[in-house]
């Protein structure tokens, strides 16, 4: 246990998920090679989990209280999306075949894009971000909690609605007047009109939740899961991929860099595969507790 840890009960706006048969995964995965399909039911026992991401106000309540420093903060740099790259920051790496990922030296949870970014940045009420797996999984602890399993996560993100799409149903969202969650709209990565009111993340409790009281469990930031990234496939590409991933952990729920165009992964049936100390300006996480 971590030393300063808080009581051990769930944050004041966690809700409880009841239990029972729910599903993971879809009949029509919009990228098979994933993991997505197929769908399977499973028995979910009941839990409490976050109405929101946890936020950067609470995230520095565990800093403060710890003395806690992130993985970022000890290598000294992480990962920043281009358009967030202040000027001053200066000539930056890119990260192959997807240079729009910058490496930023001295961009942290507080410093978001790069040194003395935090004042005009970093907004309490928003998702914590540029935090590892290995970081949201000490703030778990610390709060008497874990992260979600992919089932619990689907589980929640569907809100007792069954093989949906998204967490409030089958209709997608778009560029023009349909704009239930953050992510991007316009010509990926280049063009980003921010139709939904937002660049880059939103507050943490923003749009309309779903039907279990939860908010924004499709876009704004990916959220790190318990378990491990892994896939069931006998395609050899797929099998060739999943070789140098090893360790890598799943996140779920896609972030505000997401588009149909691109990243079709704000879909509640989405996976993605992140190593463990990485991090970046749109990955966060949320926390569940016992019922």
């Amino acid at each position: 246990m971590l030393a300063g840890a808080s009581a051990l009960r769930p944050a004041a706006n966690a809700v409880l998920i009841p239990g029972g048969a729910s599903l993971i995964g879809t009949r029509t995965p919009q990228i098979p090679d994933d993991g997505e399909d197929p769908i399977r039911k499973t028995q979910i026992k009941p839990f409490r989990i976050g109405a929101t991401c946890v936020t950067n106000a609470e995230f520095k309540a565990f800093v403060d209280a710890t003395g806690y420093v992130t993985e970022a903060e000890t290598f000294g740099w992480s990962f920043v999306f281009w358009a967030q790259v202040p000027d001053k920051v200066g000539a930056t790496q890119g990260v192959v075949d997807v240079e729009w990922w910058r490496r930023v030296d001295g961009s942290n949870w507080r410093d978001l894009n790069g040194p003395d970014t935090m004042g005009d940045h970093w907004h309490e009420d928003h998702p914590v971000v540029q935090v590892s797996w290995n970081d949201a999984r000490a703030y778990a602890e610390w709060v008497g909690g874990r992260l979600p399993t992919e089932a619990e996560w689907e589980h929640a993100a569907r809100g007792g609605k069954g093989d949906v799409k998204f967490p409030w149903g089958d209709q997608e969202p778009n560029d023009t007047d349909f704009q239930p969650c953050n992510i991007w709209q316009g010509r990926f990565p280049q063009v980003n009109t921010a139709k939904d009111g937002f660049a880059t993340t939103a507050p943490a409790q923003f749009y309309d939740p779903n039907d279990y009281g939860l908010y924004n469990m499709a876009g704004n930031v990916w959220e790190w899961t318990a378990d491990a990234y892994r896939i069931k496939s006998l395609k050899k590409h797929v099998r060739q991929r999943l070789a140098g991933m090893k360790g890598y952990k799943l996140s779920k729920g896609g972030s505000f860099l997401c588009h149909k165009s691109y990243c079709y992964r704000y879909r509640i049936a989405a996976r993605s595969g992140t190593s463990p100390d990485s991090a970046t300006t749109h990955h966060g996480f949320r926390v569940v507790w016992p019922a």
